[in-house]
């Protein structure tokens, strides 16, 4: 049986900033746990945006993350998103879910939550670095374990990894006109 190659992994890391007419959808892509700098970085401008509906946010921040999913070279094999993959312990699916249904389950998806969704006793706490408050995870597509052991890898000496924290950071900055 042949060893995985680690280099083959393009593990996407996304999220999405809003303003009062648009959002910026970032992704920014590693190819190992560990990496403390991104192997690419892309960003989409989305120009209409559905609004907030409380309970089914992925409606809105979905086709965000498509767009700029869309810029990558080649399918992702790991996608790690801010925010949950389920919302509660009935496996009702947040945004990572819905966006593992997108993929046809064939990516799988890791939600890194910073702050508590009203029933996450289903999420796995992790805490990074020497914060007492923890990040919130959940998965798809691969073992929840797995997903903790993953992110607690990620690059950085802080509660948010260096690579989430980037995302996060290219998600705010104003763009130039596409």
């Amino acid at each position: 049986m042949m060893e995985k190659d680690t280099n083959a992994l393009v593990i996407a890391c996304l999220d999405v900033g809003y303003t009062d007419t648009a959002a910026r959808a970032a992704c920014v892509v590693i190819k190992n746990w560990r990496d403390a700098r991104p192997t690419a970085e892309h960003v989409a401008k989305i120009h209409e945006v559905k609004d907030y509906q409380p309970g089914e946010f992925y409606r809105r921040e979905l086709p965000c993350i498509q767009a700029v999913l869309a810029k990558l070279d080649q399918r992702p094999t790991c996608i790690v998103v801010d925010g949950y993959v389920w919302l509660d312990g009935d496996h009702r699916p947040g945004l990572g879910a819905h966006l593992f249904e997108a993929s046809d389950r064939k990516v799988p998806v890791i939600g890194v939550a910073k702050n508590p969704f009203k029933d996450t006793d289903h999420a796995t706490e992790l805490r990074r670095g020497k914060s007492d408050r923890p990040l919130y995870i959940t998965a798809a597509g691969v073992p929840i374990a797995q997903a903790v052991v993953n992110i607690g890898a990620m690059h950085g000496p802080h509660r948010q990894p260096t690579i989430l924290k980037r995302a996060d950071q290219l998600s705010r900055q104003d763009l130039p006109n596409e």
